[in-house]
């Protein structure tokens, strides 16, 4: 099997139609012309909390969407009874496959597209094809950068491991150890399968076996994916850094998500009063305050 054909067959793993349902309402009301699922509720298989989806389009990325990507926004999808709530991150075909190939100084792409998702829509056949390559391409990413940065010989997981620490530490994100063991403990399989057909479709030769992957590369090379990740962790906060910056002014449904949140985690229901939802920080101290009070009561 081939790393494209394991992939395609990843993606195409069924989840609860009531995902695929608000993934194509998020789909037809931003343009997309793709859906993925990715994220710890795919690894819970349930519908509490955000689900995480990655829109992408075809037309060229325009403005500031251009220059620092993805956009971001909150969704609330009412299905009957049911009401799924999204992170959704928006951006171009074109910025996706690029940052999953590792043209870019972003990490966040491949690193988590090398772990489970789910391709719930897709327009045509050719995009189909192109965003399986993409997750194909963010796989093989993540393998080279894992050699560079992994044990020198051990199993899939310990690779996995030691890269998932390492793209943590370059993001604004404080993560326990124990969270990158969660993400390989929820599908051992994807992981110990992927690593590789990663490494073999880019002609990194394999000794040893699934207990202790031995990859041979020259060490020159090796040292070459080694300086590039360092600029790379050098870079990856200040990155994200404008990211948070970004989203506080453009975060589509910064009230709602905001107000959700609160609910979720202290139980004090507020109202989405126009105010609110128009000015999201300005309406931010009062809310506190109404938090503040609630937790003094």
């Amino acid at each position: 099997m081939s790393l494209n054909q394991a992939v395609a067959a990843s993606l195409a793993q069924p989840v609860k139609p009531e995902i695929v349902a608000a993934a194509r309402q998020v789909c037809a009301r931003l343009g997309g012309d793709a859906v993925l699922f990715y994220g710890s509720n795919l690894r819970r298989d349930d519908l509490e909390g955000l689900v995480d989806f990655y829109v992408l389009h075809r037309r060229p990325a325009r403005g500031l969407a251009a220059l620092i990507w993805p956009d971001v926004g909150y969704h609330e999808i009412g299905l009957g009874a049911v009401t799924v709530r999204a992170k959704v991150a928006v951006m171009s075909l074109a910025q996706f496959r690029r940052a999953a190939r590792g043209e870019s100084i972003d990490t966040t792409v491949w690193a988590r597209f090398c772990q489970p998702a789910r391709l719930l829509v897709a327009n045509d056949l050719a995009m189909a094809a192109a965003v399986t390559q993409a997750v194909a391409d963010a796989i093989a990413t993540a393998a080279r950068f894992a050699l560079a940065l992994g044990p020198g010989q051990g199993p899939a997981q310990a690779w996995w491991r030691a890269l998932f620490r390492q793209t943590y530490r370059a993001e604004l994100r404080v993560e326990p150890p124990a969270r990158s063991d969660a993400i390989l403990s929820a599908d051992p399989a994807h992981f110990a399968t992927m690593l590789p057909l990663a490494w073999a479709s880019q002609g990194i030769l394999l000794s040893g076996s699934g207990a202790a992957w031995q990859p041979e590369v020259p060490q020159g090379q090796r040292r070459r994916w080694q300086r590039a990740w360092r600029l790379r962790r050098a870079l990856g906060k200040p990155l994200n850094a404008l990211r948070l910056v970004k989203a506080a002014f453009t975060f589509e449904g910064a009230a709602r998500y905001a107000l959700w949140k609160i609910e979720r985690h202290s139980g004090l229901r507020l109202a989405l009063t126009p105010w609110r939802e128009r000015h999201p920080i300005l309406a931010a101290p009062g809310v506190l305050l109404r938090l503040w009070q609630a937790r003094r009561a």
